[in-house]
């Protein structure tokens, strides 16, 4: 049963109509009495969100730095769930932001306390976020490195069978495991190719734990952009197998740094195809015993999938972007067809081998499913439907990334269909007072929309100072900034860029400096905002991120932060009738303001924004000075 509602209900007024004077007490009055500042903006905005509940509408509410728009998203939001029965849905931009919503100097602490009502909010991360037991044992198995015994001994007593039912918990979140860089955890947390339902330990398993935690929330369950996405676009088939969704049916959705979601929608209906996994798979079930058609089969298609890779390589431009294009000839797309024909015979040989139970059943039942998403990736990439692919480079591993061109006809069907409230909120919706750019890119038509400035005198708290350097002169300049020791973070247009930087750097100097990357992203914050370490590198902090007061001084934006030339956005660039103006600009305006509305928070912060521009980025001082309401200061660094 729901937690009560946190005003009377009455037959004179309806729900709406107490909500609306709810909402007013406790803004006004309420949390002002508990020390809460009374902003005229928050307010504004609460209203309008109960506007778009009573009208079940999409309601754009951009709201600048300052407003307070987690709290005035929150209030109707728990009522709402409490009124409906069922829980309001919040999504972040990322992962590491859900845990900043809900640490104990956060806004849900906090208006729990000032209103003395319990808040039910619970999180719900995506499924890479969680150990997966399975690939631990292999890492255990595969390498003598210290973490992965670390984490298994860490592991609860229930996972290897000891202890009662009852004593079953949560646990196996990336956030428990601070100290670990990417690359180890991604060595031991979920991969799609492993298969939950044919598991014998999911019952014990982390994520399948946590799974059931959230979907018992009363008030809020949180998660961030791509997993939300990733719901939506599984719903359907999870059904059809028999699964339950990956989120439960909530009463309303409030996507935080709404501006973002196009990105993640577009992720979520992203197929990868990598070079090493297939192979893996395919060793992994070559067992004594089994048929010599399936043999036989397997080897013509490691052969024919290598030979793919190379000529994805040969074929593809050289870059220094993450996204490189690739150019199709036709002997590559033959082999790629090759590639499907011998698949869908593999598939067809496994039918018999798996009557046999020669191949264990779970690994079979792995590379049975990889071999359908991997057939189905490689039509759409030999076909002439509407996509875009390229090639990505990680950690050694090549992987051929196909993506839809468009997403606003799913959304449309699979979001914008569900006759509930959606609130997207962002400090960053228009360009110029024009929503253009977001509405077209999602595919909004029926909505509601404000627009509201931020209550700080920007005047008085912050400077931005934008300056000339030459060429190849910004990490200089950058180390010549932190000699004074300021709490900065400086923001990168990509990790190549960051790791550019981190290279020109002495290593005196490196190991002052904290890295996205070395450790689990959270944690890092946190020793940011305790001032454990002085600057905080970092190519995703664009949006979100919230380190009041001294904590952060300054924000140094390393490069403009415009979209790449790659693959995804030249394919947007072609559907452009001005590609630079209704792409490129748009894009980097919209995550400058973000990335510059890292620094003023409270009305109690203070600081500057360091803006470099090096050759034609020198070019953009006009259009960057009309973006601040404060008067830039133009300097040009010393050689």
């Amino acid at each position: 049963m729901g937690n009560k509602m946190p005003f009377a209900l009455s037959k004179e007024k309806s729900f709406y109509e107490s909500l609306n004077d709810w909402i007013g007490d406790t803004l006004y009055d309420d949390l002002t009495e508990k020390g809460f500042e009374c902003r005229d903006e928050q307010i504004f905005m609460a209203f309008q969100i109960e506007q778009a509940l009573k009208e079940k509408k999409v309601l754009l509410a951009e709201a600048g730095v300052g407003t307070g728009k987690t709290i005035a998203y929150l209030l109707p939001a728990i009522a709402y769930a409490r009124y409906t029965g069922k829980p309001a849905l919040i999504s972040c931009a990322d992962e590491t932001l859900i845990d900043q919503l809900v640490k104990k100097e956060g806004d849900i602490h906090k208006i729990s306390e000032a209103l003395n009502i319990d808040i039910d909010v619970r999180l719900a991360k995506a499924r890479d976020q969680y150990v997966c037991l399975k690939r631990l044992d292999d890492t255990l198995d595969a390498t003598d490195e210290e973490f992965a015994e670390i984490v298994h001994s860490e592991l609860p007593e229930f996972v290897n069978g000891n202890g009662s039912l009852q004593s079953i918990y949560p646990y196996g979140e990336r956030s428990d495991y601070p100290d670990l860089n990417d690359a180890q955890w991604n060595s031991i947390n979920f991969n799609p190719i492993q298969q939950c339902s044919a598991c014998d330990v999911r019952n014990r398993c982390g994520q399948t734990i946590h799974r059931n935690h959230y979907r018992d929330s009363a008030d809020l369950v949180i998660c961030s952009h791509d997993f939300y996405m990733e719901h939506i676009w599984t719903k359907e088939s999870r059904k059809r197998q028999g699964q339950l969704a990956l989120l439960p049916d909530v009463s309303m959705i409030v996507f935080d740094e709404g501006h973002l979601l196009e990105y993640s929608a577009q992720r979520a209906l992203t197929y990868e195809v990598q070079n090493q996994t297939l192979l893996n798979l395919l060793e992994r079930i070559m067992v004594d015993g089994i048929r010599e058609e399936t043999l036989q089969l397997m080897e013509r298609l490691i052969d024919v999938h290598e030979h793919f890779f190379r000529l994805l390589k040969s074929n593809s431009q050289t870059s220094h972007d993450e996204r490189i294009a690739i150019s199709k000839s036709e002997e590559l797309l033959a082999t790629g067809k090759e590639a499907v024909s011998i698949s869908t015979d593999l598939l067809e040989e496994f039918v018999f081998d798996g009557e046999l139970y020669i191949i264990p059943e779970y690994d079979l039942k792995m590379v049975e499913e990889y071999l359908e998403q991997y057939i189905f990736s490689m039509e759409l990439f030999i076909s002439e439907n509407d996509v875009v692919d390229w090639l990505e480079k990680r950690e050694d591993e090549v992987t051929l990334i196909i993506m839809p061109r468009l997403v606003t006809d799913i959304l449309q069907e699979k979001l914008f269909s569900s006759n509930i409230p959606i609130v997207f909120s962002s400090a960053t919706f228009s360009v110029e007072e024009d929503f253009t750019y977001i509405l077209d890119s999602l595919g909004i038509e029926d909505f509601l929309s404000f627009s509201v400035e931020s209550p700080f005198d920007y005047e008085e708290k912050m400077q931005v100072i934008v300056t000339d350097v030459v060429e190849n002169g910004k990490s200089r300049h950058v180390e010549d900034l932190l000699q004074d020791e300021q709490q900065t973070l400086l923001l990168f247009k990509s990790e190549q860029s960051m790791l550019d930087f981190q290279s020109q750097l002495t290593e005196e100097h490196t190991k002052q400096i904290a890295f996205e990357g070395d450790r689990e992203l959270s944690a890092m914050i946190r020793d940011f905002q305790q001032k454990n370490v002085s600057v905080l590198c970092s190519y995703h902090l664009w949006e979100g991120l919230d380190v009041p007061q001294d904590a952060l001084t300054r924000v140094i934006i390393y490069d403009l932060p415009f979209p790449p030339h790659d693959p995804l956005f030249d394919a947007r660039r072609k559907n452009a009738e001005k590609p630079f103006e209704e792409v490129d600009l748009p894009f980097m305006l919209l995550r400058l303001r973000q990335g510059s509305g890292r620094l003023i928070r409270t009305s109690d912060d203070y600081g500057s924004v360091h803006i470099l521009l090096e050759g034609k980025e020198q070019e953009m001082k006009d259009i960057i000075s009309r973006l601040f309401p404060v008067e830039i200061q133009l300097t040009a660094a010393a050689l």
